[in-house]
């Protein structure tokens, strides 16, 4: 199995492999990405609560300060290896980054000054709800049209 294959990654990352990054050489270390181990280890199949548990142990301790350490590959790694529970290997799953909306944000900023209590998601959900026309509408009938 090569070493830098996620499946081999996230075999060591749950055996708790301390002395895998040390087993890398110079050529290894170059290509190995602690980003990519991040999106990989932080999800797993299996019963909800180990789901959950991975997650969680990501979140707390890689996630939070992680790119603090980031020219110190062998402790990330090391930070790594601690929120595995020890409960042998797991098949993990990618996350995918969210990626960035395309598009005219312009009805997202009318309805956020409009709305200035609403949350993100809100306006966020409100936006998908609501056309241009009937926002337009909105903006007529409560006399904002007038004065913008």
């Amino acid at each position: 199995m090569e070493k830098l294959s996620i499946a081999n990654e996230m075999r060591c990352l749950d055996s708790k492999d301390r002395n895998f990054y040390d087993s890398l050489t110079d050529e290894e270390r170059k290509k190995y990405s602690n980003f990519l181990m991040i999106r990989w280890s932080s999800a797993v199949q299996g019963p909800a609560e180990l789901q959950e548990y991975y997650l969680v142990a990501c979140n707390e301790r890689l996630n939070k300060h992680f790119f603090d350490i980031n020219k110190h590959q062998k402790l990330q790694w090391l930070c790594a290896t601690s929120i595995s529970p020890g409960m042998g290997s797991h098949r993990h799953q990618w996350i995918s980054p969210k990626k960035k909306e395309k598009g005219n944000n312009e009805g997202k900023k009318i309805l956020m000054e409009l709305f200035p209590a609403m949350k993100t998601d809100e306006i966020e959900l409100l936006s998908k709800l609501m056309t241009n026309k009937e926002l337009k509408e909105h903006m007529r009938d409560s006399g904002v049209a007038d004065k913008k």
